[in-house]
């Protein structure tokens, strides 16, 4: 007889800080009915595990330290184990890394560069085959005397690479060469002074970019055009009502996969907003925000099916799911887990 059809079960994977307090990187199982989570174990064989991914059954981390690493972890069994050993990304306080064309990008926030590292047939990674530093600085002294690469991952459409750089108020695309894992830098889009760029995701239809800024509470729109691997930025959009109490430092942003929502979390006002998009996914409209479930919300992830949210809440120590209206795309808080300095959270 065949077989059931039977869905594997969802994972879940936390990152934390184990310099604050965190326990390094948890796993746990999801309930599928309700999307809790039940931590199963947990590994602090890396330091500062504060971003995951997670490819082909294997999670890589990085380690966001002055010396900066990237690992790879089994997460085969209960416990996530290391496969292979660490490497360096010779670049300071790596915050951000994404899987493709059979490598690991990582984006070093602390000296402003990315690097490259291949995966090998086991999924662990060999050492780095380049890295590539930005130049630049923005107005803001205390946060943008130069460059400082917060989240690089890939972009629809071709060998193209977008890294998001706080420092100097841009967005610069690279194009891999899968053979020799080579960056080669193919443009930049300047984004307002003074903005502070941290994150971006893409529309479903891939003609579309969402740039969340951390230095103002904004999201800039923008037109991506894949054949020729060029961001043009249309304009921001505020992500906080108006009166909302400051400072405020927007994290992270994710979209619908149907194109219809989009929600950011944002430090400081410790919440979720909620915007719409239009049809062509050019316009976007704040239409309100949640309390975020705890304090200063690092991350923000949308489950598999695209009816809930996980937010990583780094100063309360914890992760809140919220069940997502369908209609409103409005959250509703679920259910939550502590997770001390909590910085991440993928699904798969």
């Amino acid at each position: 007889m065949g077989g059931t059809g039977a869905r594997r079960p969802v994972r879940a994977f936390i990152g934390s800080f184990t310099s604050a307090g965190g326990r390094g990187v948890l796993a746990a199982d999801v309930d599928a009915a309700t999307g809790a989570l039940t931590v199963t174990g947990a590994t602090d064989a890396v330091a500062d595990p504060s971003f995951l991914a997670l490819a082909g059954g294997v999670l890589y981390a990085v380690s966001e330290t002055e010396e900066g690493a990237v690992a790879a972890l089994d997460v085969s069994g209960a416990v996530p184990r290391p496969l292979g050993e660490p490497r360096p990304v010779h670049g300071s306080g790596p915050t951000h890394l994404a899987v493709t064309s059979g490598h690991v990008l990582t984006a070093n926030y602390g000296c402003g560069s990315v690097t490259a590292l291949p995966l090998r047939v086991d999924g662990s990674l060999g050492p780095a085959t380049d890295h590539v530093r930005h130049e630049g600085s923005g107005p803001v002294a205390d946060r943008q005397s130069g460059p400082h690469a917060h989240q690089v991952l890939p972009a629809p459409g071709g060998p193209w690479a977008a890294a998001v750089d706080l420092g100097t108020d841009s967005v610069r695309v690279y194009a891999l060469d899968p053979a020799t894992g080579a960056l080669r830098p193919h443009g930049e889009t300047r984004l307002d002074a003074g903005a502070g760029p941290r994150h971006l995701t893409f529309h479903p239809a891939g003609t579309h970019a969402y740039v969340l800024n951390e230095l103002r509470p904004t999201l800039t729109v923008c037109r991506w055009d894949a054949a020729e691997g060029v961001l043009e930025a249309l304009g921001e959009v505020p992500v906080l009502p108006e009166g909302a109490i400051a400072p405020s430092y927007p994290s992270e942003v994710v979209v619908a996969p149907d194109g219809r929502f989009l929600w950011v979390a944002v430090r400081g006002d410790d919440s979720l907003a909620v915007l719409a998009l239009d049809a062509s996914g050019e316009k976007a409209e704040l239409v309100t925000t949640v309390p975020c479930g705890g304090r200063w919300p690092r991350d923000l992830t949308l489950d598999p099916s695209g009816r809930r949210l996980y937010a990583a809440n780094e100063r309360s120590g914890d992760v809140t799911w919220f069940d997502i209206d369908p209609d409103s795309g409005i959250p509703r808080r679920a259910g939550s887990i502590a997770a001390p300095a909590a910085s991440c959270v993928v699904l798969g």
